[in-house]
């Protein structure tokens, strides 16, 4: 693993974990996505890995089944992981001097930019 791989992993983690703590979002919207245009990864290995951040206690079985179809990358999950939870504090604590109505808008243009590029890609 390179090192810019582990810088792209943290700043995946780090956005995730913003994301999650200011608006609830972070698995499907954030790091599936960045795993698949940064980094690469096929659907499979990209939902296999973002299970795997959310492991205590939400995807260990679902992760699981990646892992036996080879499908999950450890390495780069446990990054992820390491860096969310720093995201998600950071992301938390800013949420709460933004307005409802901010944070509600702000949540519907991600959505659907993400889903924008995520149907108009090959």
């Amino acid at each position: 693993m390179t090192f810019t791989i582990i810088i792209i992993l943290i700043f995946i983690g780090l956005v995730a974990g913003i994301f999650s703590g200011l608006i609830g979002i972070g698995g499907a919207i954030v790091i599936i996505p960045s795993l698949i245009f940064l980094l690469g990864m096929n659907q499979y290995e990209a939902q296999g890995t973002s299970l795997a951040v959310m492991l205590p206690p939400i995807g260990l079985l679902a992760a699981y089944n990646y892992y036996k179809a080879g499908a999950l990358n450890w390495k780069y999950a446990l990054i992820i992981a390491a860096a969310f939870l720093i995201g998600g504090y950071f992301g938390s604590k800013l949420t709460l001097h933004i307005p409802e109505i901010i944070l509600r808008k702000v949540l519907a243009v991600i959505l659907v930019l993400i889903a924008l590029k995520l149907f108009l890609s090959k």
